[in-house]
């Protein structure tokens, strides 16, 4: 039995925004009822091009229901270049976590988003790149690869629980596991952000320069600014301050700019989380 957070819970007995926007700007449209979950995503944007409406129908899990409904509160308010920046990760961050065995949940979510968004801008959408590796759910090797890379993925269960890949008749297992271990051999995320060996102390310094001369500087333009609260092994426990604490895209720098600095020029497999 999975157990959900109580936020999970919250947006499944009472999801928000659902529904269809009529002459929506943006409309995307992913899975189907054979792999069983389908999601569809519309917004609509305000005269400064920000999104002021979403709506979402869905057919699934609770943690289908709940990510679906929880894209649609965080995008509110986002220019879609903030909104292009929503990960999977963020989506399950926002209800608290989300079982492992459901993370597929919140990339269905992030999925729509980008094809939403690729609607709007009248991009054509795109073929699926890749030759099929899990037939059960059409799964390619290019969405597998993405996966692992994005999500720092080790097992074919943890891409089972990723895209789905894997989790019918078993017959692409070999196919995942060689696709895992090509993404680690080239040294693909290691190229991105190379690994060092540091003791305790030279951890916290090297993250306390890094905030002070990358981080801090980039959010001060905005009227942002950032503390370093904690260091917990590899946790790094932050608080926003100013602009960056109020910011409905708050999350979205969180993760998708101060934790990835600090991936980048400290360690790869740093978290940050924010404390209130």
């Amino acid at each position: 039995m999975w157990e959900y957070t109580d936020k999970v819970k919250d947006h499944f007995i009472n999801p928000r925004n659902v529904g269809v926007l009529t002459d929506a700007d943006g409309i995307g449209e992913v899975g189907s009822l054979a792999c069983g979950d389908a999601l569809k995503l519309t917004f609509k944007l305000d005269e400064n091009e920000r999104i002021r409406e979403a709506k979402f129908q869905t057919f699934g899990c609770a943690s289908a229901i709940a990510s679906s409904s929880a894209l649609t509160e965080i995008i509110k308010g986002l220019t879609l270049e903030e909104a292009a920046k929503i990960t999977n990760e963020d989506i399950a961050r926002y209800l608290g976590g989300l079982p492992k065995e459901k993370m597929h949940c919140s990339v269905m979510g992030r999925d729509a988003l980008e094809k939403a968004i690729a609607h709007y801008r009248g991009e054509a959408e795109k073929k699926k790149e890749g030759h099929v590796v899990c037939e059960c759910f059409g799964v390619t090797d290019l969405e597998i690869e993405r996966a692992v890379r994005e999500n720092h993925l080790h097992t074919i269960e943890d891409v089972t629980d990723y895209v789905k890949a894997g989790g019918g008749c078993g017959n692409c297992h070999d196919s995942i596991q060689e696709i895992i271990d090509a993404v680690w051999k080239k040294g693909h995320i290691q190229k991105e952000f190379p690994l060092r060996k540091l003791t305790n102390i030279q951890k916290i310094k090297l993250i306390e320069e890094t905030l002070e001369r990358e981080i801090k500087p980039a959010l001060k333009k905005d009227g942002g600014d950032i503390e370093l609260v904690d260091v917990d092994g590899d946790r790094v426990f932050v608080k926003l301050r100013g602009t960056c604490a109020t910011c409905a895209a708050s999350q979205v720098t969180l993760k998708g700019y101060v934790e990835t600095k600090l991936q980048e020029l400290v360690l790869p497999q740093l978290v940050v989380e924010e404390v209130q």
